[in-house]
């Protein structure tokens, strides 16, 4: 057999061989550092024998595949630890993620000692250095393996799985679990890593299943790989929407209010007025119309348009269908409320496309473990549009939607940070979707072609369409690496039927339209908590809540203080005057910490003069200014909506 590696070089063998025994003759320093292999693009165990022609790639842990291995492994090492220190916890699942890994267990919450004495044993499991073996058992000997282990969530998955699929086990020394792979050859393998914290999480995302206690990690193939994510995971925090988002008064949230129902402050309110009143302008400028639907509809609407066949659990009902004549619902989305606005008059080709928008309020009943801080909301409000147009127009509308959300996160400083997905149906579950594969096969071809003509990167996800059409998601992550959402526009050629939606073409005839759904900026609150992230609260100065700070040097200026105020007030500038009699430095460093980006100081020189001095978050001290010219260069740095670089980094002192 030939085995083509990954350099393009090729490898004869007479007789089968494993991955590790290929990647121990390709080179033995190699082999010590593999993970995985890669088998004609698809990761498998280093203990995979080969036995015909293949292309390979060797996995090590600076492959993105092959850290995901080591992490894995550390997840198992991690779970036969807490079995060894608490024999009474039942284990449940314990993947690798983006950032690290975690095991699921049946048992109390555990305390940072907890965590700390599980990272010792972790260290103790891993310097005795077991083997990695990998064996399978019949579907009946598994379970009956879990049953005497009395481990019902490993029943429970076993059960689960199709007839026929192979069942493996990993076991290293005396501990075995049920798991797919592929693992390291050896626990010795884990080198450097570390148990970042507990928490509580449903058994499969669920809240109708057992809540279950989590433990975080995070595993890489060097103590300094460890050490500088470590720092920046500190960084992070520093940066955490929900810590600090609440420190700035942007937000925050109440028990007795429930989750997912954030309280936005004034400090947020100025924010997300501005993002409002920019897009709304911007989509006007693009030919928008604006409508203002209800924020509920009986379930008839739903039931039209599929959402109450293919979306009702993440929906709040108001009612119950077996015993009230009507029964309402809060809306997901505007799509069904604008066709009606569309449908209320009858349309010929001439009048295509229209361009809907709508600042929309919506409400979706996320799991309670899936919320968090402004991210993940029961109640949001989305930049929302439908476009309905002709098929001939459907490309050029779509491309423009994209060239919309690109013009977007260009302005917001964030068009560096987000990754573009193609995502598609899933033929091999139809009934989550409507209409048939020929349709779905064009639409998501369009959508390909499309995004190869503007050059934009871009991976396909399969299963995450939306029931009635392919997507285009531009998604970002957050601080700590989750990647979320963040604009999304949706082909849909199937929607216009179900509502008896038409056009009158040239000919006099009825003709279907199509439907692009988008966003342009996407959903306000979780904008604003990209935005606290992406600056660390410093934000541009066209979206800060106070743009100006007045600091009189001493109580006899305040009168002139006030002046200032009131002059920057009659130019639109959102500032304060700090009149506490306290000293310069303190009141600066105030400033700094309020991340207010010009402060202006006023004293004898400055009321003499008519001027201000100026100190910015940018430069620092930028001398001495007209209080004219200071408008005018303010003026027009929140009229441009420029991002200044901090080019002076100035001590909160």
């Amino acid at each position: 057999m030939i085995v083509t590696l990954k350099d393009g070089s090729k490898k004869e063998y007479a007789e089968a061989k494993s991955v590790i025994d290929i990647a121990y003759d390709i080179s033995e320093g190699l082999a010590r550092a593999a993970c995985a292999g890669e088998v004609n693009g698809e990761v498998v165990d280093l203990r995979t024998v080969i036995d015909s022609d293949c292309e390979l790639n060797i996995l090590t842990a600076k492959d993105e595949k092959g850290l995901a291995v080591l992490r894995h492994t550390a997840s198992h090492v991690l779970a036969q630890a807490v079995q060894t220190l608490f024999p009474d916890a039942k284990v449940a699942i314990g993947p690798s993620i983006d950032t690290g890994f975690y095991y699921d267990f049946d048992c109390p919450p555990f305390s940072r000692d907890d965590l700390d004495a599980i990272e010792k044993e972790m260290k103790k499991i891993i310097k005795k250095g077991a083997k990695i073996e990998r064996f399978t058992k019949s579907r009946e000997d598994a379970i009956a393996y879990f049953q005497e282990k009395n481990e019902p969530y490993k029943v429970e998955l076993i059960e689960d799985l199709p007839e026929g699929s192979e069942i493996s086990f990993y076991s290293q020394g005396d501990w075995t679990d049920l798991c797919a792979g592929p693992h390291l050859m050896s626990v010795k393998g884990v080198k450097a890593f570390k148990l970042l914290s507990s928490s509580s999480a449903y058994w499969r995302g669920s809240e109708k299943n057992a809540m279950l206690t989590r433990i975080y990690g995070t595993a890489y193939a060097s103590k300094d790989e460890l050490k500088e994510h470590l720092e920046q995971m500190e960084e992070a925090k520093k940066r955490d929407h929900n810590k600090l988002g609440r420190e700035m008064k942007i937000f925050t949230t109440v028990d007795v209010i429930g989750q997912g129902l954030p309280l936005i402050m004034p400090n947020g309110v100025i924010i997300m007025q501005e993002l409002q009143r920019w897009i709304e302008d911007e989509e006007t400028k693009r030919g928008y119309v604006r409508t203002k639907t209800p924020l509920m509809a009986k379930s008839d609407l739903y039931k039209i348009s599929g959402h109450w066949d293919h979306y009702k659990d993440g929906m709040f009902v108001l009612g119950d269908e077996e015993t009230d004549k009507e029964v309402f619902a809060l809306r997901p989305m505007t799509c069904p409320f604008q066709y009606y606005v569309y449908k209320a008059e009858q349309h010929s080709y001439r009048d295509l496309p229209l361009r809907y928008g709508e600042t929309s309020t919506l409400f979706r009943n996320e799991d309670s473990g899936e919320m968090h801080g402004l991210t993940r909301v029961r109640q949001f409000t989305i930049s929302e549009g439908h476009l309905i147009v002709r098929p001939d127009q459907m490309v050029k509308e779509f491309k423009d939607c994209i060239a919309l959300a690109q013009y977007c996160l260009q302005v917001l400083g964030v068009e560096e940070d987000v990754t573009y997905h193609l995502s598609k149906w899933d033929p091999n579950n139809k009934e989550k979707y409507i209409g048939d594969a020929e349709v779905w096969n064009q639409t998501e071809a369009h959508i390909r072609q499309m995004l190869e003509e503007l050059n934009i990167p871009f991976t396909e996800d399969v299963g995450e369409a939306a029931f009635y059409g392919p997507k285009v998601d531009i998604n970002a992550k957050n601080v700590y690496g989750k990647e979320d959402t963040m604009i999304t526009i949706q082909w849909d050629a199937l929607l216009a039927e179900q509502f008896d939606m038409y056009y009158i073409d040239e000919n006099g005839e009825k003709q279907r339209p199509y439907i692009i759904h988008r966003t342009s900026m996407g959903c306000y609150e979780r904008t604003l908590a990209w935005l606290i992230e992406k600056y660390a609260g410093m934000f541009p100065t066209w979206l800060c809540p106070e743009q100006v700070r007045v600091i009189p040097i001493s109580e006899k200026f305040h009168d002139y203080a006030a002046k200032v105020e009131a002059q920057l007030k009659e130019n639109g500038i959102r500032c304060s005057v700090d009149q506490r009699s306290e000293k310069m430095g303190y009141k600066i460093r105030e400033a700094r910490l309020a991340r207010v980006p010009y402060m202006l100081i006023v004293g004898a020189k400055e009321e003499e003069e008519g001027k201000v001095s100026v100190r910015s978050r940018y430069l620092g001290d930028e001398g001495m200014k007209d209080l004219g010219e200071f408008l005018t260069s303010i003026k027009e740095e929140i009229k441009n909506k420029t991002i200044r670089k901090i080019e002076v980094q100035e001590e909160n002192k």
